[in-house]
């Protein structure tokens, strides 16, 4: 899984709107060729805009990026696990309507 760098910041130092969160620029890169070829064995297809843009995908996928109970998330296996910032970005997505 790549650590993006997310561009908020820049955007609000200039007083502009951030553009919605896409899938392919912003959150398909997120996810590692391990991560994607391991999940597709579950048949979860990761970077797949129109299985990931299911709600109810998009949301069981979420969950298991997330910690929960102080317990470490069980996606990916053993890590590294998804930053504060990359599960926020995720969530945003969603937010903004599953953007391509």
């Amino acid at each position: 899984m790549q650590i993006n760098q997310l561009p908020e910041a820049s955007y609000r130092e200039k007083g502009e709107h951030m553009p919605h969160v896409s899938f392919a620029r912003d959150i398909k890169p997120l996810f590692r060729a391990v991560d994607i070829s391991h999940m597709k064995r579950h048949k979860i297809n990761l970077d797949d805009y129109t299985f990931m843009s299911n709600p109810d995908h998009a949301n069981k996928v979420l969950q298991t990026l997330s910690p929960h109970d102080d317990h470490p998330p069980s996606m990916p296996p053993g890590g590294p696990y998804w930053t504060e910032d990359q599960l926020a970005l995720f969530a945003q997505w969603q937010k903004d309507g599953y953007q391509p």
